[in-house]
């Protein structure tokens, strides 16, 4: 889910709703025999129940995994970009002047493509990201074509690891809880809350309303914390900015 907010209002009226359902077919169907039944109904709420809490902890470990992830790929770029910054000396003056000022570039843009949330921005900072990709890359590799040597082959292979370092970011970025996994959870957790209503003696608004907002609110923090640019925890790139600092 992309839209964490959106997720909170869509589950807490959806699950609502199925509990009320619930409650009225309860109203309608239920006979005096039924009351024999009600153990039978409390044993399948009960596993149902905790089939939705087992499914909402792997989802959150899901997602805390990938948050995870992503902080990682952000502490690695930084190390390779100022690594590199550093094996530069390596590099004739000239071309180790125009890679400097090529990775301070990279790095703003770096920085600017964690912290935006527009999409218009992000476009044109994967296409600069692009383009500057190019131009290290050819500057890097120009002398290790005119003048093949260990030490400059080094700070090639430095290049190499920053521009790897910014793949494996965005296949981070990408790297999603699948669809699957979240109807499986909403089929669940409406499945829950009918039995839940149909199960109850009579309706009540408060005690309807606990379940369905406990349930929105997993949702929510699943989704915000597996949404990297819309959600409110997201990954600072605060080794980036403090390389961006050093750089100065």
């Amino acid at each position: 889910m992309k839209y964490p907010f959106e997720t909170f209002a869509l589950a807490f009226v959806v699950l609502w709703l199925a509990g009320w359902i619930g409650a009225k077919l309860s109203a309608r169907t239920r006979h005096y025999g039924d009351e024999e039944l009600r153990p039978d109904y409390s044993v399948v709420l009960g596993a149902t129940l905790t089939l939705l809490g087992l499914i909402i902890g792997f989802s959150f470990s899901m997602a805390i995994s990938r948050y995870d992830q992503r902080k990682i790929y952000e502490e690695a770029e930084a190390n390779a970009i100022g690594t590199e910054y550093v094996r530069t000396d390596l590099l004739p003056q000239a071309d180790a002047e125009r890679v400097r000022e090529l990775l301070k570039r990279y790095t703003d843009l770096r920085i600017q493509f964690y912290m935006t949330r527009n999409q218009e921005e992000l476009r044109q900072i994967d296409a600069d990201t692009a383009r500057v990709q190019s131009e290290l890359w050819n500057a890097a590799s120009r002398p290790s074509m005119a003048q093949p040597n260990p030490v400059v082959a080094l700070a090639v292979a430095g290049m190499n690891d920053v521009l790897n370092s910014q793949g494996y970011t965005q296949a981070a970025w990408w790297n999603r809880i699948p669809g699957a996994a979240w109807a499986l959870m909403f089929v669940i957790a409406i499945f829950c809350n009918g039995l839940l209503g149909y199960e109850a003696r009579r309706f009540e608004l408060k005690l309807f309303t606990v379940l369905p907002l406990v349930i929105a609110i997993s949702f929510f923090l699943i989704a915000d914390i597996d949404s990297p640019r819309r959600g409110t925890i997201r990954v600072h790139p605060q080794n980036l900015e403090s390389l961006r600092a050093s750089l100065k």
